[in-house]
């Protein structure tokens, strides 16, 4: 199963980036070792409207892809539930797990109809820039879970 993370706008270079880069080159190989086939970031243009942002989201969906959409009335998960569920679908032969990050003024009707599916990072709404670093710690905390590595302390 590849991990996608599907972001609209583009994270530009600083604290943010290079801790989502790190995230995820920590994460990378963990993840390949445990029969994923990789993390990567799509961004899609922002502007122009939720429906036009909507458009372009929906344009990049892979087929068959199992997506959730972040959002902060979505449902929180455990860490460890998160790493369950990522390697319940990798089990379940899902090729493709996006999570989609919306834009400022969030996702236009045909993604929520699309992706019902949400997951929240609690109640309290988050800088989209942040909501990419907080994803992919998650990532990487929950290959590191399946792995048994020591990064997770419960």
């Amino acid at each position: 199963m590849r991990i996608i993370f599907l972001v609209v706008g583009r994270l530009k270079a600083g604290p943010e980036r290079a801790l989502v880069d790190e995230y995820m080159k920590r994460a990378g190989p963990i993840a390949r070792s445990l029969g994923f086939r990789g993390i990567e970031e799509i961004e899609v243009a922002s502007g122009g409207g939720l429906d036009a942002e909507a458009d372009r989201i929906l344009a990049k969906l892979p087929s068959g892809a199992k997506c959730i959409r972040l959002d902060e009335f979505g449902r929180a998960h455990r860490s460890r539930d998160f790493a369950g569920n990522l390697a319940k679908w990798r089990d379940q032969g899902v090729p493709d797990l996006v999570f989609l990050i919306g834009g400022a003024e969030g996702y236009g009707a045909a993604v929520k109809a699309a992706v019902p599916e949400t997951l929240a990072f609690g109640p309290q709404t988050w800088p989209h820039r942040f909501v990419r670093v907080m994803l992919s710690e998650q990532v990487y905390r929950a290959v590191s879970i399946l792995a048994g590595t020591p990064y997770h302390k419960d």
